[in-house]
């Protein structure tokens, strides 16, 4: 059987040598490798927190993607957020296993558990293609007009990722955009001052837009805490 994260972090510190650890780890590895092909879930989550520290350490760690997806499908919360933190490390923006994730962020995000969809807007603020952006948009959009701050940051996060994928989508998300600097949560402001920086959006007096580059605002807005009464 295959060692726990402490102890494969012990085994590591012991090495006095390169040659030492290179041994450690491929001894790891290979049991590792073992687990995924015979498909020993007990030990999924743990096996992808000793990836995630072999990662760390430089060594090649390609081999795990798939478990990574599996786990983000658990339907358990603590082997979820293992699963979206290998997602986020493992595995390349370019990576093709990638798109097999759309499915389980949508799910995520349409989940009642708050902290499971906050886990999908996360991951897909960090890696979401064009396609995926394409896809999920309207998710994304949805948190924006949520009663909890902390979906509505993260899915500002998130929506900074899509417009940057698919930038022709600037002007279908222009007006909640603005909305979102009439927050009073300041983790949603700074949010959204970046989301707005980032897309080169300006605001101008007479409330028109004319061009994608241009999101109108209220010329004299001032920040919800400022505001008299």
């Amino acid at each position: 059987m295959s060692l726990k994260l402490r102890d494969l972090i012990r085994q590591v510190r012991k090495c006095k040598t390169a040659a030492e650890e290179r041994a450690v780890i491929a001894r790891e590895a290979a049991m590792i490798r073992t687990a995924i092909r015979e498909e020993q879930e007990q030990y999924r989550h743990r096996n992808v927190a000793k990836l995630l520290f072999m990662h760390m350490l430089g060594y090649p760690t390609h081999f795990g993607q798939l478990e990574c997806l599996k786990l983000i499908a658990s339907p358990h919360f603590p082997e979820k957020r293992i699963g979206y933190l290998g997602l986020l490390l493992l595995l390349p923006e370019e990576a093709e296993v990638l798109m097999l994730a759309t499915n389980t962020l949508k799910n995520d995000m349409n989940s009642p558990n708050r902290f499971a969809a906050g886990l999908a807007l996360v991951a897909f603020g960090n890696l979401a293609t064009a396609d995926m952006g394409r896809d999920l948009a309207s998710e994304v959009d949805r948190h924006l007009k949520s009663t909890s701050p902390y979906l509505r940051k993260k899915a500002a996060l998130a929506m900074s990722r899509c417009l940057t994928k698919v930038p022709e989508m600037i002007e279908d998300f222009a007006d909640r955009m603005v909305s979102l600097l009439k927050d009073r949560n300041h983790g949603v402001l700074l949010t959204a001052v970046q989301l707005l920086t980032q897309h080169g959006i300006r605001s101008r007096a007479g409330g028109r837009r004319s061009h994608r580059s241009l999101l109108t605002g209220p010329a004299s807005y001032s920040p919800p805490s400022l505001r008299k009464g």
